[in-house]
């Protein structure tokens, strides 16, 4: 019986999501699915079609990136996804797509601003935009430099991962995260709505100003947090 069954399946199912919600083009893009005890997680083969991709196609990577389980080549972001697990220690599954909108953010090297009250449900900060990388670092472990510049984009801005689970990497494109497969994908579908609103947001009123702070405020905390009381109990 295969060992890593469960993580394969989640990962599968997450990655088979990705183009019923209209978030990658051909094999671009990549789920994985975390199992921390073990310290190994479940990611998508490189250049792997969606509708091919089989449970049993899944990788699984240690938090070095070795592969331990799989005959395919893992996914090349999988070295950004080990550094994300080792540095966000309650994350348990990431995504990864190439989505137009929020691609379109991270090649203007722009964070997204809070303009309403969808994007506050979500986050209560504007979506972070990494600096495009330095030549050193795409020249050296580009991927796994990927994921550290995320780490520090979070550091320097003083976000906490637990609250804002996505982020664009300048040049590049988003990458979010949560707690399940499901979870990082829905991120990767409200980041790509989010960016899209703000971009109308921005055709209609170019001098467009971030939402007042008290109804940001107001808006995250009725979904998160300790006070939350949208959903049922």
């Amino acid at each position: 019986m295969d060992t890593f069954h469960d993580i394969r399946v989640a990962a599968w199912e997450a990655n088979r999501s990705l183009p019923h919600h209209g978030l990658v083009t051909f094999s671009f893009g990549n789920v994985s699915v975390l199992d921390r005890e073990r310290g190994v997680f479940a990611i998508k083969p490189s250049g792997v079609p969606y509708e091919s991709l089989l449970a049993d196609d899944l990788v699984v990577v240690d938090l070095d990136g070795r592969v331990v389980a799989g005959s395919m080549r893992p996914s090349s972001d999988t070295p950004t996804h080990a550094v994300l697990y080792r540095e966000f220690v309650n994350v348990g599954a990431i995504a990864h797509t190439h989505s137009t909108y929020a691609v379109a953010w991270a090649q203007a090297l722009r964070a997204i601003p809070v303009y309403g009250t969808t994007h506050a449900d979500h986050l209560p900060t504007p979506v972070p935009c990494t600096p495009i990388m330095e030549d050193d670092r795409i020249l050296g472990d580009y991927e796994a430099e990927t994921g550290r510049l995320i780490v520090e984009t979070f550091l320097d801005e003083g976000l906490a991962p637990e609250d804002v689970q996505m982020v664009l990497v300048g040049g590049h494109g988003p990458f979010t995260w949560g707690p399940t497969g499901p979870a990082a994908v829905y991120h990767s579908a409200m980041l790509e709505e989010i960016a899209r609103m703000a971009w109308l947001t921005e055709s209609l009123e170019p001098g467009a100003r971030s939402l007042k702070s008290t109804l940001v405020d107001r808006h995250f905390g009725r979904k998160h947090g300790p006070d939350a009381y949208y959903g049922q109990p």
